[in-house]
């Protein structure tokens, strides 16, 4: 019985340790045995390429959204820009007609259906031969769609994934946390690059090809996710563009940060289940790897620690060791609890910022389940609320 409770206190520990520093660790000591890719040269012509706008009021949001796509650095008449309305009740379609003038269309949903049905729905309006999907609250670069659109040059690519830069609203009450893990993130999706491909496009700003966007798709599942895994089932690859810069406002707090990941995480697990046949490592190789790595392994810490405080629990009496590491775990919950107590108006101190993040984005994970197991529907729901960048915040990441 001992030695599986020490197991069982282990395992957390090891899922942890692979997932977050053995398997970049193992991308980065491979990363030099492939060869460094060439630098994307500019096309003979732009290709046509279509943004992809959903918005659930957004009035505050989407005028800096639309002013930042209208700067890009694109040639305009190769640039379709589509919000789609997902029955907005607010001025979120005023604001879109007020810009038709511009180059910008409406496509209004009578009915709500959330983020992928109506990302569906825009499917038969995308004229390019290239879809751009992003968000209201992200502020895109100027250079950042000539960026994903080099990438194409590559004809093995099928999908391009903006990088995310976190940045902080002005009142400076944003989780500072969030920005060192967004960086890594980053890093890993440009070694995952670098071997291949990437295994998960950012939501905030990613391009693919028309043919895979018109892949048939359950409006309950994440696209952004099953997007490389639909190119992945029709011969391309995934990558990862550097310079494709996107400015994503922090989330204000914990509560926020924690409803969204435990929603993100939710239809994540059940998009990847979906496609569970990708996770086969005899037909997909390392793709697959790198799934179980970066996806599964992940979402297998937070269930692991539970069973870890149990076992901990039963050798704590008999066992020093296992007595302070429960006293460990116990003062990090503290302080992770304290974060979330902590007053949403007044900017968090970094050290227990960087305790809290860690664990609440971990305990999202069992939200995650939970919301599983009863059968909870995630696909429609209040978007994330985050601050309004002005349209030139898009710059701020160069």
């Amino acid at each position: 019985m001992n030695t599986l409770a020490c197991i069982l206190a282990a395992l957390p520990v090891a899922l942890a340790l692979y997932a977050y520093a053995g398997y970049p660790l193992a991308l980065r000591l491979l990363a030099p045995f492939r060869p460094a890719p060439a630098a994307p040269a500019d096309p003979a012509e732009w290709p046509l390429l279509s943004v992809s706008l959903p918005a659930y009021n957004e009035e505050a949001q989407l005028p800096g959204a639309l002013d930042a796509l209208l700067a890009a650095d694109y040639p305009r008449g190769r640039l379709q820009l589509l919000v789609i309305s997902d029955a907005s009740t607010d001025a979120t379609d005023d604001i879109a007609r007020s810009y038709a003038g511009r180059g910008v269309s409406l496509l209004r949903r009578e009915r709500r259906g959330g983020k992928t049905a109506a990302e569906n729905a825009a499917i038969p309006h995308l004229t390019g031969s290239i879809v751009v999907n992003t968000d209201a609250s992200i502020r895109v670069h100027p250079g950042a769609l000539k960026a994903l659109a080099r990438r194409f040059g590559d004809a093995s690519v099928g999908v391009v994934s903006g990088r995310d830069v976190s940045v902080a609203a002005a009142d400076g009450c944003a989780n500072v946390a969030e920005t060192g893990y967004v960086g890594y993130e980053m890093a890993l999706r440009d070694l995952e690059t670098r071997l291949g491909g990437i295994v998960g496009a950012s939501g905030c700003l990613y391009a693919i090809l028309n043919e895979l966007h018109r892949v048939p798709f359950p409006e309950n599942l994440s696209r952004d996710l099953a997007a490389p895994l639909i190119a992945r089932e029709h011969g391309y690859r995934s990558v990862s563009a550097a310079d494709a810069l996107c400015a994503v406002p922090r989330t204000a707090s914990l509560h926020r940060e924690f409803h969204r990941k435990t929603r993100t995480i939710s239809r994540g697990i059940d998009t990847l289940w979906h496609k569970r046949r990708l996770l086969d490592p005899f037909r997909h190789g390392g793709f697959a790897l790198k799934l179980w790595s970066h996806k599964l392994c992940r979402w297998a810490v937070p269930p692991a620690a539970l069973l870890a405080v149990v076992a901990l629990a039963w050798l704590a009496p008999g066992h020093l060791w296992a007595a302070a590491a429960l006293a460990a775990a116990a003062a990090v919950n503290a302080l992770a609890a304290l974060g979330w107590a902590w007053p949403q108006d007044r900017p968090m101190p970094r050290i227990l910022a960087m305790a809290a993040f860690p664990v609440w984005g971990n305990l999202a994970v069992i939200g995650a389940l939970a919301r599983l197991a009863r059968g909870a529907d995630d696909h429609v729901w209040e978007p994330t609320r985050r601050a309004v960048l002005p349209g030139s915040s898009a710059e701020q990441g160069a």
